[in-house]
């Protein structure tokens, strides 16, 4: 449970900021933008919420530097959503915040 609530709650992050740049889109009509400006601020407050929530039962210094799943999560948004390239450095990075997120739980 506590699990899926990390996950969920470092996704939430990602959209939230997926939101934000959607909102940032200069073709995007006024009211689409508002859209976008809302659904960012609500997934980063659910997100925010969802912390608060894990740090009740995980210690801080646990997960704070889990959130940096968010990354992982705002890598994969980018490449299937707004076409942005992976390269070999940013999937080293990913690979790194992996190998960290593993090291932190055990």
């Amino acid at each position: 449970m506590i699990g899926f609530l990390l996950i969920t709650m470092t996704l939430f992050g990602a959209l939230g900021g997926l939101f934000f740049k959607q909102f940032t889109n200069e073709n995007n009509k006024n009211n689409k933008k508002l859209y976008f400006l809302f659904l960012g601020c609500l997934m980063y407050g659910i997100g925010a919420i969802l912390n608060v929530v894990l740090l009740r039962f995980l210690p801080y210094t646990t997960v704070f530097p889990l959130t940096s799943i968010t990354y992982i999560w705002t890598m994969v948004l980018s490449f299937l959503i707004l076409d942005e390239k992976i390269n070999r450095y940013k999937f080293l990075g990913l690979l790194f915040i992996i190998a960290g997120t593993f090291l932190l739980v055990k």
